[in-house]
């Protein structure tokens, strides 16, 4: 363990949400009632997408990969979190944090990914209606959902591999709630020059450009929009599109916010703040903001509760 500067560093302490001791019990049963409703929610827009025909278009295709990357993103990081709030003094082997920085950088990644390939969807559809079936065949869409897997490997790969492989001695204290890239990056006894122009990289390729591309596709959907004679017709393009839009600006507002902002990852309470925000409470949105505003998908649940609970 840390403290003696010539001992390479075994496992590291995450004070988490220590400097908010009083309410740590509170924590603990907000957190687990959350992550009980995302893991439920997310796991019934699987169902409901996988069960019911008239959701098996590239929109909902793309919804079922996103609730199953939330639900893998969430648990790569609550259980951990959950413990360590019962814990006088949570720490983490290093191999434990080596596998939680890895799928953390996989599963966001893809997220980020996926939230604009969804947004393309969302472009053709509207603006080249008559090419859409072309635009959004299975092919495509098989190969921007295996592309978005691919780039979170890839990157959680890199990044944690390089990460782990610098010398952490002496100083062993994460002040997070998960083993984050630049909390630990920063921890390292060797120089992080490389590893911190990575994480520049990744976040201007990853979360800024897919943020941009998403941007763009709305401002060409704003143009069709306005374009249409009727405020009916107005209304019902935008309700197509207003349950990933508001994904869109709650995920990528707090993660813009929390890694692209000056002094971001300086190990204060607005990181974890901003983390807890966009890792724990953003899963938990998805599965509301699709079902209570999409009749498609209100529809399919009647439909599957009709047909397993009250017969035919």
């Amino acid at each position: 363990m840390g403290g003696d500067n010539g001992t390479e560093v075994t496992e590291f302490i995450l004070l988490g949400f220590s400097g908010f001791v009083f309410l740590q019990g509170h924590l603990f049963w907000g957190v687990l009632c959350i992550y009980v409703v995302t893991l439920l929610g997310n796991s019934l827009i699987i169902l409901l997408t996988l069960a019911d025909s008239a959701l098996h278009s590239p929109m909902y295709f793309f919804l079922r990969h996103f609730s199953l990357v939330e639900i893998l993103y969430t648990t790569t990081i609550v259980p951990r979190m959950l413990a360590d709030l019962r814990s006088s003094r949570p720490t983490i082997p290093r191999g434990s944090c080596f596998t939680q920085l890895y799928f953390f950088a996989l599963f966001g990644i893809t997220e980020c990914c996926l939230l604009t390939a969804m947004a393309y969807d969302r472009y053709a559809a509207i603006c080249c209606p008559l090419h859409y079936t072309t635009l959004m065949s299975q092919g495509t869409c098989a190969s921007m959902v295996g592309g978005s897997y691919l780039a979170g490997i890839i990157t959680g790969t890199t990044h944690s591999v390089f990460i782990f492989t610098l010398p952490f001695r002496g100083a062993n204290t994460i002040h997070h709630f998960l083993c984050d890239i630049l909390p630990v990056l920063r921890l390292a006894t060797a120089s992080t020059f490389w590893g911190e122009v990575g994480n520049l990289f990744v976040t201007v390729a990853f979360i800024f450009t897919p943020f941009s591309l998403i941007v763009a596709s709305y401002a060409c959907i704003l143009a069709t929009i306005l374009g249409v004679a009727t405020p009916q017709g107005r209304w019902k393009i935008f309700s197509t599109c207003s349950s990933h839009l508001f994904v869109v600006i709650l995920f990528f507002g707090t993660g813009t916010v929390a890694y692209m902002r000056p002094q971001a990852g300086s190990l204060g309470d607005t990181d974890q703040i901003l983390s807890f925000f966009y890792t724990v409470v953003t899963p938990m949105c998805n599965p509301f903001v699709y079902s209570l505003r999409n009749k498609e998908v209100t529809g399919a649940m009647r439909r599957l509760m009709k047909r397993y609970l009250w017969g035919p």
